[in-house]
């Protein structure tokens, strides 16, 4: 049974989900104290929280059990999500389920920031009738720059275009044709801000959007620009915010979110009449709510059974139907880096992995990810697994590169690793028979055939007759029992590879006794699991 800590208001439609699966055991705590959350955090196997739980480092390792963090919304400023991954603890979001509600969010602060709907009821309701004082302007041929053309981005896109408004786009990740293809006119940050009427931010905080909305960029902007944030506290540095209304130097600004939650009462931002503010209500719908309730149970669930992992943020997404076809490849690769690292000697340097054929068509990214799981897991035992893998091995100074090849490959998909040692170059192929077999096909330059399962021994020996027998004997003569043989050779009459499948591991007395037999240059047990 899986324990899960609710730590956050969650709507009941996503806590329900877990308590009428007889899998799971649901603890619903949503004022947890940071202090109690600590202290009890090790008992959980997944913890889902909202904005008001820090998830940090310390609390992470405490999470001896921990395997997913679910935030049932879109930021997860507060995870340590470094932390999450050197543990390897599954990152995930909720990005779909209040898309709509943050859009229109934007919109409703557009229209506000266009029409002084604020102002005009604040006036009305003190027995004003100031219809003059409060002219606005319309929506209709003006220019919309929108920074960041994600899910809520592109319905932004939908919904300004029904306004008559012209769309300009900034986003790195999105090239002009799918630009084109939503009708927006996709152009360089500069250009947007020099150019739009009226600017909405939908883009995570990072490194790169921090105080992206600055002093400098300010005045780049036309005197009747409005500024729209709905995305995330500290993409726009408000000291130079104030400062810019303060001076007329743009028209307006509508804020729903702020570098410290809840602000400061006594900034000039909420002094000014050209600005106005919401408390983070991006989300703040009834029907939002259920849905990223809904939408986390779900893909929290899922991670947990291992039916897919979706909207991770620290490991590729797989949903269910892409999970079931890149599944037996994960296997292979885990078991074929297995292999290299108890075959391959010395201190591995690097590592490449090159795909070919029509694997190419999914995310190759968790299977090597698996690759180095399988490397790593003789020596961290229990540390590493697949969230954690990659981000282990770079921390050791080894490089990790995989490759799309175009390459035509003698079976209908296969994956080649080749790992660099202070010793050696080791090459590994391997490929599914029937679309779910693994199967190693090539050590080095030598092709054979090999099912990587359970305890096997890896013989380099002498290419002459009686080789093999000896062998067979040997291992007869301990009671040690053959599953199934590989053979292989590059050039007859050299060095040749004898892989066997045995029912059990090999006594140390048994190894020593093959590697005194000269016709025997290498001999290495490998237990696959």
């Amino acid at each position: 049974m899986y324990k899960i800590l609710i730590s956050d208001k969650l709507a009941q439609e996503g806590v329900e989900i877990f308590r009428n699966d007889r899998r799971f055991q649901v603890d619903f705590k949503p004022e947890v104290s940071a202090g109690e959350l600590l202290s009890i955090i090790g008992r959980y196997d997944a913890l889902i929280i909202r904005s008001r739980t820090k998830v940090t480092a310390e609390i992470i390792n405490k999470a001896k059990k921990l395997k997913v963090i679910g935030r049932a919304g879109v930021g997860v400023d507060n995870v340590d999500i470094p932390a999450a991954t050197v543990r390897g603890v599954v990152v995930m979001n909720a990005p779909s389920g209040n898309t709509i509600s943050a859009c229109e969010q934007a919109f409703a602060l557009m229209l506000s920031l266009a029409r002084n709907i604020p102002q005009a009821d604040k006036s009305l309701r003190e027995g004003k009738w100031e219809r003059n004082k409060f002219k606005g302007t319309e929506l209709y041929n003006k220019t919309l720059g929108i920074v960041g053309l994600g899910r809520i981005g592109r319905e932004v896109v939908k919904r300004a275009l029904a306004f008559g408004m012209k769309v300009i786009c900034y986003d790195p990740f999105i090239n002009e044709e799918a630009a084109k293809g939503l009708g927006v006119f996709l152009g360089d940050l500069k250009y947007l801000l020099k150019n739009a009427d009226f600017i909405t931010i939908h883009t995570p905080l990072n490194e790169e959007t921090k105080d992206m909305i600055n002093a400098s960029t300010l005045r780049l902007m036309k005197p009747n620009c409005r500024i729209i944030n709905c995305a995330r506290g500290g993409i726009v540095n408000e000291k130079d915010l104030a400062e810019a209304l303060a001076k007329n130097k743009i028209a307006g600004a509508g804020l729903d979110v702020f570098e410290k939650e809840p602000p400061d009462k006594n900034s000039l931002l909420f002094s000014l009449p050209n600005v106005v503010v919401t408390p983070h209500l991006g989300a703040s719908t009834k029907e939002a709510q259920v849905n990223v309730a809904i939408e986390i149970a779900h893909c929290v669930k899922d991670a947990l059974l291992d039916k897919g992992l979706r909207n991770t943020i620290n490991f590729p997404s797989l949903d269910p139907e892409t999970y079931k076809v890149v599944a037996p490849y994960i296997n292979l690769a885990e078991k074929m880096g297995l292999f290299v690292a108890q075959v391959a000697g010395g201190g591995i340097s690097s590592v490449l992995v090159t795909y070919k054929g029509e694997i190419n068509r999914y995310n190759i990214s968790p299977i090597t990810s698996a690759v180095v799981k399988g490397l790593l897991k003789p020596v961290l035992e229990g540390e590493v697994n697949f969230i954690n893998a990659v981000s282990l091995i770079k921390d050791r100074g080894v490089a990790v590169e995989s490759v799309k090849s175009s390459e035509e490959s003698d079976y209908v998909s296969s994956l080649i690793l080749e790992v660099k040692t202070s010793k050696q170059s080791f090459v590994l192929e391997g490929t599914l028979f029937a679309n779910q077999h693994p199967r190693i096909v090539r050590i080095n330059n030598t092709y054979l055939e090999i099912n990587p399962e359970g305890n096997m021994l890896f013989i380099i020996n002498k290419d002459r007759p009686g080789v093999i027998g000896k062998l067979g004997g040997i291992l007869g003569r301990n009671k040690i029992n053959i599953g199934d043989v590989s053979l292989g050779r590059h050039k007859k009459g050299r060095e040749a590879f004898t892989i066997l499948t045995i029912d059990s591991s090999l006594p140390e007395k048994v190894i020593k006794k093959i590697s005194s037999d000269e016709d025997f240059i290498l001999i290495k047990p490998i237990a696959l699991g």
